[in-house]
């Protein structure tokens, strides 16, 4: 256990500089300068180049490259001189209200996805199966911001349930003030996360369902909801664990798209925003905020499924 917990450090060490690096080349390979943005486009050569000087803008990429994590590793995140704060503040402030936002988000999913895929292993091959099947391939077709539109046509424009955007609130206290504010939202990252909770945990009933254990315990006269809920149930529960680890990646991301067309005001839309200003600064300290979060929840995951399931193994 312990030397896989060691690799898998060490894998994500890799992973979080690699990440890293290809956003700091793809963000200083794009047209235009940070000077440009921050100075604006009638700023003198001269003062261009002061700028560049004084941010190390003028050195070669990968000495602003090695600049960049020396100054990670003390735990300064850069300053943005499009917002004069500096990065660490910036993400402090908006951090709380993204994670409350996913774990709503992922809540909701959990909630719905769950049971509809227990019910649909107990009753597979019905008409009903078949029907949320397919509703649950177009729901996990659907592009994010597709689905937030949508939801706002019909419940915010169309019929005046929701309000359209979020609260323009400063802390998680005061998005929490709005509760309405929030639904369209988590009720759009639950529908695009849900369809694979559904298929997950429908897959995993329907392997348990065959097993010997449930054989056993219908020979033995248990009754079928007993069975159901005590035993598949909570076997089946087990491989969500691992979509978790897989699945936060795309509620980052997808958190990102949220909180633009929602205007709401989490890490997402400060990293939108970031990378519309060319605050390169911002734009990669969340990026490293995200990649951390991303393979921390990918190993949280791994040591999950051994703690759960003794059946599971891990060599050195």
């Amino acid at each position: 256990m312990t030397g896989y917990i060691v690799r898998r450090i060490g894998q994500a060490i890799v992973v979080v500089l690699g990440v890293s690096l290809i956003v700091f080349l793809i963000t200083h390979l794009l047209p235009g300068s940070p000077a440009r943005a921050i100075l604006g486009i009638q700023a003198k050569p001269a003062q261009v180049r002061q700028f560049n000087a004084a941010n190390g803008y003028d050195k070669p990429l990968y000495v602003q490259f090695y600049l960049y994590w020396k100054h990670l590793l003390s735990g300064n995140l850069g300053f943005s001189y499009k917002q004069d704060l500096p990065v660490a503040t910036l993400i402090a402030d908006d951090l709380p209200k993204t994670l409350l936002l996913d774990g709503l988000g992922f809540g909701m999913a959990f909630i719905i996805g769950i049971p509809v895929g227990l019910w649909q292993a107990v009753h597979r091959n019905r008409v009903a199966d078949h029907v949320l099947t397919s509703v649950s391939f177009v729901g996990y077709s659907m592009p994010v911001f597709w689905i937030a539109m949508l939801l706002i046509w019909l419940l915010a424009v169309a019929n005046h349930v929701f309000p359209a955007v979020s609260p323009s609130a400063a802390t998680v206290a005061q998005v929490l003030q709005h509760p309405l504010a929030l639904v369209l939202p988590v009720t759009t990252l639950a529908i695009a996360l849900s369809p694979a909770v559904i298929r997950f945990m429908r897959s995993a009933a329907i392997e348990n369902l065959a097993l010997d254990y449930v054989r056993t315990a219908k020979a033995k006269g248990a009754p079928r909801r007993r069975i159901v809920l005590r035993h598949v149930f909570r076997n089946s529960v087990l491989p969500l664990i691992t979509l978790f680890g897989f699945t936060l990646p795309l509620v980052l991301s997808g958190s990102i798209v949220v909180e633009e067309v929602f205007n709401y005001p989490g890490m997402g839309l400060l990293m939108w925003n970031a990378a519309l200003a060319r605050d390169y600064p911002t734009l990669l300290g969340g990026t490293i905020v995200i990649g951390i979060a991303t393979v921390l929840g990918s190993l949280l995951a791994d040591l999950l499924y051994v703690i759960v399931d003794p059946r599971v193994r891990y060599t050195a």
